[in-house]
């Protein structure tokens, strides 16, 4: 699939020609650097304001990039966000609506579009798309074979590891098993920083993934001299911390942002790779999470939820070449099937049949928001164990630039006003004042479903259906912990 940079130009030729009008006269084709982080929410920043966050190289990067300032993730679990990334599809089309289900996409994926335009293509760290067909996780360190691996050549993965201390890899088809040195985020970062410079040598672009565990849990790992920065230091709470959680929030805090400010420092490697490489004009880099992470918000733990301390991530694309280098914030919603239409887009390249996502290229470009009320789709198709152990069933719902509207499968459930309500600690569904605000978003919902071809059936239904029923994910035994939202239903009345 590699071909030298004239047979890219050629292939992308066309598409170019209709594509947006950017800073500056015809560029070459872009590289992409995609920086792929795991449970890192939007709000967990220096640049979004999070005085916790020790974020100096993301906070940079944002003041030179686009910032999708309200970027979701609309399934907020690590393999349906995966395989979103990767297909431009909505989980009950491509498959993967719950953890451990291997893709199988039955249209051109990412990495192979840009592969067949010319591109060397390759992918460092975490992939969590083989599954695991037992249900039971049995392939989370296996081996996973090059016909599986959705159009990457240079490969050093592992299917899903959060040990991340010395933790496992594959290298190209060596079926043997490898161990990264140390903290496993800074050993890839390496290896991302040596295939920069490179590929920045040669006469092809390319796209490299650079897939990072942390600060997913275990909080407690990040390398000592992270850790220590926030021993002693006090941490500043979300005001949606119940107040008997908030001790249990601030020890795991400290961990999460350890592992925050060691990853900042692999990004600083990273963009002085792409500098040294020569390659920075004309890269694509984004950094980006697959959820996010309550801890404690809401009184509820990991991501799953509506809410936008597990729905809402980090997005920023800095292209100096077509972009310029003054960062500008977007506040139309991106949702995760919107990724691969729009990188493409950006890049010149024809978007595959299948794709349901928006090509947001010309948005980026600088035009207007087609739809004023743009909404990104949220969704939970499949009871969660995590989500059952404090009472939630499956959802559906919109986030647009100022609300959050949610209906479970029992009936309309969450209205945020996120602008005067930027902690959503006000559900105004159901409530005097808000009916048309709430019948219109409801309208729009409808209509997504429709568009989709979501019938909103049960989860038990999705599973059944797809012979799912005894993955360890949704079948787990449960004991029921309290949280604020056991009573849910009588916040609607």
């Amino acid at each position: 699939m590699r071909s030298n940079r004239r047979s890219f130009l050629k292939t992308a030729a066309g598409a170019m020609a209709a594509g947006p009008a950017m800073v500056g006269a015809a560029a070459p084709p872009p590289n992409v650097v995609f920086v792929l982080v795991d449970q890192w929410r939007a709000q967990a920043t220096g640049y979004a304001g999070d005085a916790n966050a020790r974020t100096a190289a993301i906070d940079r990067l944002a003041a030179e990039s686009v910032n999708f300032q309200n970027a979701v993730s609309g399934l907020p679990v690590c393999c349906p966000y995966r395989a979103s990334l990767m297909t431009g599809q909505y989980p009950l089309t491509h498959g993967v609506f719950i953890n451990d289900v291997e893709l199988q996409p039955k249209a051109t994926a990412l990495a192979e579009a840009f592969a067949k335009a010319g591109y060397h293509t390759g992918y460092i760290g975490k992939w969590h798309l083989h599954g695991s067909p037992d249900g039971k996780y049995g392939r989370r360190q296996a081996y996973i074979p090059p016909d599986k691996r959705l159009g990457f050549d240079y490969w050093k993965a592992c299917e899903c590891t959060h040990t991340y201390n010395g933790s496992v890899y594959f290298e190209g088809d060596d079926p043997a098993q490898k161990y990264w040195p140390g903290y496993d985020a800074i050993a890839q970062t390496e290896d991302a920083c040596r295939f920069i410079e490179r590929e920045g040598k040669a006469r092809r672009p390319f796209f490299l993934a650079l897939s990072l565990g942390p600060p997913h849990n275990p909080y407690d790992t990040a390398p000592e001299r992270y850790r220590a920065l926030y021993e002693s230091r006090e941490i500043r709470l979300r005001p949606n911390v119940p107040e008997d959680r908030r001790e249990v929030a601030a020890k795991n805090l400290r961990g999460y942002y350890a592992h925050i400010a060691a990853l900042d420092d692999c990004l600083a490697q990273v963009t002085g790779a792409l500098e040294r490489s020569g390659a920075g004009e004309d890269t694509m880099l984004v950094f980006t999470s697959d959820h996010g992470d309550m801890l404690e918000c809401q009184g509820l733990t990991t991501k799953l939820y509506p809410w936008d301390e597990s729905a809402r991530v980090p997005f920023l694309l800095r292209y100096p070449r077509r972009l310029g280098s003054k960062g500008r914030v977007i506040r139309a919603p991106l949702n995760t099937p919107d990724i691969m239409p729009t990188l493409l887009g950006l890049a010149g390249i024809a978007i595959p049949g299948g794709v349901q996502g928006e090509d947001h290229s010309r948005l980026i470009a600088g035009a207007r928001p087609a739809d004023a009320d743009a909404a990104a789709f949220l969704n939970l198709p499949a009871p969660f164990t995590e989500a059952r152990r404090w009472g939630f069933a499956e959802y559906r719902g919109l986030r647009t630039e100022r609300y959050t509207y949610v209906r479970s499968i029992h009936g309309p459930w969450l209205l945020y006003d996120n602008e005067t309500d930027p902690y959503q600690m006000r559900n105004l569904c159901g409530k005097s004042g808000h009916k048309e605000l709430q019948a219109r978003l409801d309208r729009a919902l409808e209509a997504r479903l429709r568009r989709y071809k979501d019938d909103f059936l049960s989860g038990a239904e999705y599973l059944r259906r797809a012979g799912l029923e005894h993955y360890r994910e949704v079948n787990n035994p449960i004991g029921h912990h309290r949280s604020p939202w056991d009573d849910w239903e009588a916040t609607l009345k």
